[in-house]
């Protein structure tokens, strides 16, 4: 009672949000907090740290589309979080709060997913058939821990559960889906995101991210989870959970050599490579894979510790040159033709190549991507897969955010080009339509029902061909590649054995990684981007990140630095429809245009407290002699555009 009464004072007294009152005074209600909890809240509130107690209550968490992140250390730790540490200095438990990732929203998460799957499954006609769930982890704080607290809960309400022995990456959770033809999946991971953040990322029997209707489903039992349902589930058994063998594991590392076009290449013309997982698990599948190809990685010692503090960098990003300078360093010792890095959970993948001074040079995910799409375009067309004039039933897809160079690949190229939406689920979606389409056509046609992941890879493609669409490959700016539908999500592993084939390839032509690239510059145009990133955290930075998103609609921008905005769509409230017909969902995202031919898009961040501003500009690129002259300025050029795009949208929140 005298909690309750601090609180409602401290709510008088303007201290504490309307919102943190409500949904703490219903958790007080529901008396289902354990006793540390209690001391953690009692804490809070006798140190009067109303800051605190509002970002961690100010709002329920959000269980998207996709799952959600969210911190599990919070700005300021209590001593009943605190605890025991582990090891690793991991408070003994989770930080409390309605906006937080811990015992009590992982646990709601499971039970909202096993109860949307175990009526999709009636629906279905399949109510003989017992839920089933594969868990994968990172190396997080928690991770462990909240993996096998979903396992437990999951076994507890009557399905049944799979988990790995220890960390593995979400590219291999996807594809562990299919293998075990189970009904979902779970991915405990916040990518690349800071160390005191983890994640609850939801898998459908697809082995891709849940989409419409799924992701609605789980979304709404998520919102009907009774917080009083908790207690039964907050201690862990194990007892029926099932643990997988490693013939898991070798099965996915099949799936990732189905990756190669020309694999033997490796061993004849192998390339120097220094790889780093940077403390995650990009080198559980990876080495392992390489090594039987014929080549053994350079590794950064350092960061082949599994440590959720990713204590050698300021961020775990690869995306960030900092994350891979000790890559660098490695690879300027040995001499390597090749650094990979990988974030934590291994979906993501970046690369270093020697530039013609003999430095070490990081490209875009733009550039890997455009590098990779053309590479398995001109190698399926010298085997005949896809004709030289190319076909309407292979396709190149990308999100609407990647270089519109893709697009231009795809066009000359002769193939089907398909924009989706950011995030992989999309592509993930559309891989699975296309499975489907194969499927009834040749129901239709022969009568017979395919098992569609045990055909041969080449009867595989040779009837995507005939009867649906051939996914060629597909990517997303931000680092995120697939190369074969085996998997239904971005992966890390398989894009770094496919990147090391192509540097072999390479080597095999006397030519280098970053020739390729301007080769690609020059036959199809100059095409180069950049990422904007405004950060408002807490509780007042996304009512201001609200505040922007709306505004766009409300009142677009008529010009950037003195360049008039020529059209702009908002997939809010545009009827948009991709390649095959099919439309677009409606989402918050802006895409604008200008007369000088550059644009940009606009978007929240489903990860982060940002809003994301995707910059694509084009430069002159008409002959090798000139080129990285026309990069230096087009860079310039379009760094002083997104200086300006960022600056319009902070003007949007001044008071």
């Amino acid at each position: 009672m005298a909690l309750t009464e601090s609180l409602h004072n401290a709510h008088q007294q303007g201290k504490i949000l309307s919102d943190t009152l409500s949904i703490l005074t219903d958790w007080l209600d529901q008396n289902f907090l354990p006793e540390w909890a209690l001391q953690s809240l009692q804490e809070l509130v006798d140190s009067e740290n109303w800051d605190e107690i509002n970002n961690r209550f100010y709002k329920n968490i959000t269980f998207g589309t996709g799952g959600m992140r969210g911190r599990t250390i919070s700005y300021t730790v209590t001593d009943s979080e605190k605890g025991n540490p582990g090891e690793q200095g991991t408070p003994e438990h989770a930080a409390l709060g309605s906006a937080m990732l811990n015992d009590f929203n992982i646990i709601r998460a499971t039970i909202a997913q096993f109860r949307y799957t175990r009526q999709f499954l009636v629906d279905a006609g399949r109510d003989f058939e017992i839920p089933g769930l594969v868990i994968a982890h990172d190396v997080r704080h928690y991770s462990r821990y909240f993996c096998e607290l979903c396992a437990s809960t999951w076994s507890k309400l009557g399905g049944n559960a799979y988990i790995f022995e220890g960390p593995r990456s979400t590219p291999q959770l996807s594809y562990s889906v299919r293998f075990l033809k189970a009904h979902s999946g779970v991915v405990i991971t916040a990518s690349h995101n800071p160390y005191h953040d983890n994640g609850f990322k939801a898998y459908f029997e697809d082995g891709g991210q849940v989409v419409s209707p799924h992701a609605e489903g789980i979304v709404s039992e998520f919102g009907k989870v009774a917080l009083s349902d908790l207690p039964a589930y907050l201690d862990i058994d194990l007892s029926r959970v099932v643990v997988l063998a490693e013939s898991a594991d070798k099965a996915y590392f099949k799936s990732i050599k189905n990756s190669l076009i020309e694999g033997d290449l490796i061993a004849s013309h192998t390339p120097k490579l220094v790889f780093t997982p940077i403390h995650g698990t990009g080198a559980i599948a990876t080495l392992p894979v390489l090594k039987e190809l014929g080549l053994e990685s350079e590794v950064v010692d350092e960061q082949m510790i599994m440590d959720p503090n990713f204590s050698t960098v300021k961020s775990p990003n690869p995306e960030n040159a900092e994350a891979l300078s000790m890559a660098i360093e490695k690879a300027k010792t040995v001499d390597a033709d090749l650094l990979i890095g990988t974030d934590p959970d291994c979906d993501r993948m970046a690369i270093a190549v020697k530039n013609s001074t003999g430095e070490y040079v990081l490209l875009s995910g733009n550039m890997i991507g455009s590098i990779l799409a053309e590479y398995r375009i001109s190698q399926f067309k010298k085997q005949g897969l896809i004709p030289e004039g190319g076909s309407e039933h292979a396709a190149l897809i990308k999100t609407f955010v990647t270089t519109p160079l893709q697009q231009k690949i795809a066009e000359q190229n002769g193939l089907k080009l398909i924009n989706t939406l950011t995030g992989f689920k999309w592509i993930g979606e559309k891989l699975n339509n296309y499975q489907k389409t194969l499927r009834d056509a040749v129901l239709e046609t022969s009568g017979i029902t395919i098992d569609y992941d045990r055909l041969p890879l080449n009867t595989k493609r040779e009837l995507l061909m005939k009867h649906s669409t051939f996914y060629v490959f597909g990517g997303e700016e931000s680092y995120g590649y697939l190369c074969d539908d085996s998997v239904r999500d971005k992966d890390g592993n398989a894009a770094s054995v496919a990147l090391v084939e192509l540097a072999a390839y390479l080597k095999s032509q006397s030519s280098s990684i970053l020739e390729y690239l301007y080769s690609i510059y020059l036959k199809y145009g100059l095409y180069l981007e950049t990422l904007g990133n405004v950060y408002l955290e807490g509780a007042s930075g996304a009512e201001k990140i609200k505040k922007i998103l709306t505004t766009y609609r409300e009142s677009p921008p008529t010009e950037i630095d003195g360049v008039k905005v020529s059209k702009m769509t908002d997939f809010g409230v545009d009827e948009i429809y991709d390649a095959d017909g099919k439309r677009i969902p409606r989402q918050d995202f802006y895409l604008l245009e200008l007369e000088n031919g550059y644009s940009y898009a606009v978007r929240g961040s489903g990860t982060e407290p940002k809003i994301k501003f995707y910059v694509f500009g084009t430069g002159e690129a008409q002959s090798r002699e000139g080129l990285e002259a026309a990069i230096e300025q087009t860079k310039a050029a379009i760094e002083k555009f997104r200086e300006a795009i960022e600056k319009e949208a902070l003007s949007r929140i001044e008071d």
